[in-house]
């Protein structure tokens, strides 16, 4: 029912794909599969039962609508999943069917489903980093010592070069994957923690099964079992249940929020470079991209313009899941709630921003001339410090910065360059002679350490693109039939 109307940027991305309902269902199918897998391995639910159970676990199996509609009675989607489940289970092995969601509770499958879910659309956005960050550091070698004006608070303040800019925005992304890489291979835990965080459902049905695991010390059953989960899963293993201890969220949102903000100062730069006036960069262009509704001359930076809204949006939600820390007792009622729709926007809208910075990253037309002729807009000026620090030993620092702050003052009045106003005020020469006064004014000579910062930068090695599994991820196995309509149980 989402279309994506309304968030064009992750509209038609992998990442979209990767976070739709249908994707959210079959990793919560995951979970509940993976869970039988695990108890099974341990010999506390037939193997028999496992497969079935995982055979099953297919979204195309079940009406997403009826489950959506089920849930408003249960306040969240599993209880509604696990009788549907249950259901199709039984059509093909009535004994089976006692063995779903055995010892289980809502949280644990909805938030290892939902960590399943992260850790495939991260997976995603880091394969895009990593096209990105190869595109920019492209940008950064080949633009070098390509000159241009740097500035501050909107206004020309000394030369720099593009490469140089490039250079951060890399390290930028290099940054924002590292974040990234942090959370996906440490901070995705499975969750196994049953109705109070206890994990008793489990170890009492592992009793009743076989008392003899149950009873050995030396290798806990349940350390065995939460071991089994996140094998079968790829997730992390946690120290404690988290149902209460949002640490995972939290660390996720951050990441997420990071890497949204990082990808955002790379479009509002380039949409301040994109400026009519300005005119140093321009977008790749596409037939009809950027065109306006009313001026048929215009080519808006659309792609920059989808990416800074996105990195606007992420941060602010970000916040939502960070507060969600403060939950109560030993599950909430309301806070773990109110963080679906929280994480999976903060995963679509960064997901859609990094898919969109490839093509940004890999197609920016960068217009050297125009950054050349820009440089020249202040008659010299941009090179003021470079003259001052000259002129300092000669005639004190302040006495420098005074005589610059009025020579700049007259050259933009007169509109004469800032050295020929130098070179005819009486006490300037002080030893300067006109050349040297003009080589001096030269922007090529004042761009500072820019090329071994872009050098330094480019030294360090380019992230690794991961392997992108498909999505949904689910184990090959022959459907069976529809499940029965879903009539939501009285209890969770």
């Amino acid at each position: 029912m989402d279309a994506g109307l309304l968030s064009p940027v992750r509209a038609g991305t992998p990442a979209e794909a990767a976070l739709g309902d249908e994707a959210w269902l079959q990793a919560m199918l995951d979970a509940e599969a993976a869970l039988a897998r695990a108890q099974a391995g341990l010999g506390t639910l037939p193997k028999t039962a496992a497969d079935t159970i995982t055979g099953a676990a297919r979204a195309e199996n079940f009406d997403l609508r009826a489950l959506a509609l089920a849930a408003r009675e249960t306040a969240n989607p599993v209880v509604g999943l696990v009788q549907a489940l249950t259901a199709v289970v039984r059509e093909e092995d009535p004994e089976a069917a006692e063995y779903v969601h055995r010892g289980s509770t809502s949280q644990d499958i909805f938030d290892t489903g939902a960590m399943l879910v992260a850790a495939r659309a991260l997976r995603l956005v880091r394969a895009d980093l990593a096209r990105t960050a190869r595109a920019l550091a492209g940008l950064a070698a080949t633009h070098r010592d390509t000159l241009m004006a740097g500035r501050t608070l909107a206004l020309h303040a000394v030369p720099t070069t593009f490469g140089l800019k490039a250079a951060g925005w890399h390290r930028l992304v290099l940054d924002a994957d590292a974040r990234l890489a942090r959370v996906l291979e440490e901070g995705l835990p499975v969750s196994l923690g049953g109705a109070a965080g206890t994990l008793a459902g489990y170890l009492e049905y592992a009793d009743i099964d076989r008392p003899d695991l149950a009873a050995d010390t030396e290798h806990p059953y349940l350390d065995r079992l939460v071991d089994a989960f996140a094998a079968e899963t790829g997730l992390a293993r946690p120290v404690l249940p988290w149902h209460a201890l949002r640490t995972p969220l939290a660390d996720l949102a951050a990441a997420l929020a990071f890497t949204a903000g990082a990808l955002g100062k790379i479009a509002v730069d380039v949409q301040s470079l994109t400026r009519t006036e300005v005119g140093e960069v321009a977008e790749p262009a596409g037939v009809g991209r950027g065109s306006s509704s009313a001026m048929p001359h215009k080519r808006n930076p659309v792609l920059a313009t989808l990416i800074r809204a996105a990195a606007l949006q992420v941060p602010v939600l970000a916040a939502g899941l960070t507060q969600c820390l403060v939950t109560e007792d030993e599950r909430s009622g309301g806070v773990w709630h109110a963080e679906w729709q929280l994480l999976r926007e903060c995963l679509r809208l960064t997901g859609g921003a990094a898919h969109t910075a490839v093509e940004l990253a890999e197609g920016l037309e960068v217009r050297a001339d125009r950054m050349r002729a820009n440089l020249g807009l202040t008659g010299g000026q941009v090179v003021s410090e470079r003259i001052a620090a000259r002129l300092a030993p000669r005639l004190g620092k302040a006495a420098a910065k005074q005589l610059l702050t009025e020579a700049s003052a007259v050259a933009a009045a007169s509109g004469q360059p800032l050295g020929t106003v130098l070179t005819g005020m009486t006490d300037a020469g002080h030893g300067l002679d006109a050349a040297y006064i003009a080589q001096l004014c030269d922007p090529a000579r004042y761009s500072g350490g820019a090329g071994a910062l872009v050098d330094r930068a480019l030294a360090d090695a380019e992230p690794a693109a991961p392997t992108v599994p498909t999505v949904p991820a689910a184990p090959t196995v022959p459907a069976l039939s529809p499940a029965s309509p879903v009539t939501p149980p009285s209890h969770s």
